[in-house]
């Protein structure tokens, strides 16, 4: 990653209150290119993929809202991005609102050109269909990459209405393309109801590890990032893919899909950190709808994971 000698900071609380200030994400500087950064937010503000609630399309800008309560260091693992890595945040990808199908090209080619300077992405949703056209550039880059992917549902159907693109395609799609390392593929938190009985038998037929919601109640899920952590080894590029929706609906009810019976706050948190050690090069926050989060909680979770996903990048201090 490229190295800057003065790296970017969020504005300070004590500097310009928190209810003012840029709408950046952490009110980080805004960038138009992202030669000289070691990572990015990166806002991809897509929901046409979606299948039920709409809104994700204003995910990026509550998220970044949000954000403004975050504090540089991490005061639980010590992480402080700050010091070391220069962050900024880089707006919006443009995506055509009235065509899926040229969006996709329009983000691949996005960060296609994030990913040639070096930049890490860290992505603010969106609807999830938007994890295949990052996934495209990164394999493009890094061959194919090992997924950490939490989620309440698996997001491999063969199609939608017809449609072999939407949120419900994106991992399916990835496999038909050679795009995923399937055997270091962990899919943490899938629950509802199905079409079918066996829907969750074809990402375990491709050799991803299926981690069903109810398998892990009332557990630190800690061990469980052990075992990933293991398999998937320090060395191999690992995408963190994160719907909301993998979070029980208590919690984080401001989104399309809601499922009952989901993980807990305590438990995202422990997905996240316990990737560090991991080769991440990149990650996404997705399926946030702000029209369903009238307080702001979703979206003030989602700022808080995608802050703890840029605390396990390589290179990132601890304190």
């Amino acid at each position: 990653m490229p190295t800057n000698t003065t790296p970017n900071q969020p504005l300070g609380g004590n500097t310009m209150p928190r209810f003012a200030g840029p709408g950046t994400m952490m009110r980080l500087p805004a960038a138009t290119s992202p030669a000289g950064l070691d990572a990015a937010f990166i806002g991809v503000p897509l929901d046409i993929g979606t299948s039920n609630r709409p809104g994700a399309r204003f995910g990026p800008r509550q998220i970044r809202a949000e954000s403004a309560l975050l504090r540089p260091y991490n005061m639980a693992t010590g992480a402080a991005p700050f010091d070391k890595l220069n962050v900024a945040d880089l707006g919006d990808v443009p995506i055509n609102t009235y065509s899926l199908e040229k969006s996709i090209d329009i983000i691949s080619d996005f960060y296609d050109t994030v990913l040639a300077a070096g930049c890490a992405p860290l992505t603010l949703g969106g609807d999830h269909t938007i994890a295949l056209p990052i996934l495209r550039a990164l394999a493009r880059k890094h061959g194919p990459v090992a997924l950490v992917h939490v989620d309440a549902h698996a997001d491999v159907n063969d199609d939608m209405f017809g449609e072999r693109i939407a949120h419900g395609t994106p991992f399916r799609r990835a496999v038909e393309e050679g795009l995923l390392a399937c055997d270091k593929v962990w899919q943490i938190g899938l629950r509802g109801t199905g079409y079918a009985a066996d829907d969750f038998d074809w990402p375990r037929e491709q050799g991803f590890t299926v981690v069903q919601a109810h398998e892990v109640w009332y557990q630190s899920l800690a061990p469980l990032m052990a075992q990933v952590r293991e398999r998937i080894g320090p060395m191999h590029p690992v995408y963190i893919s994160f719907d909301i929706d993998g979070i029980d609906p208590s919690f984080a009810g401001g989104t399309g899909t809601p499922e009952i019976g989901g993980l807990t706050v305590p438990q995202a948190l422990e997905i996240v950190r316990g990737c560090r050690g991991l080769n991440v090069v990149g990650a996404d926050l997705v399926e946030v709808s702000p029209p369903y989060d009238t307080s702001g909680n979703t979206a003030l979770l989602g700022a808080n994971l995608l802050y703890e996903m840029l605390c396990v990048l390589p290179g990132v201090p601890f304190r």
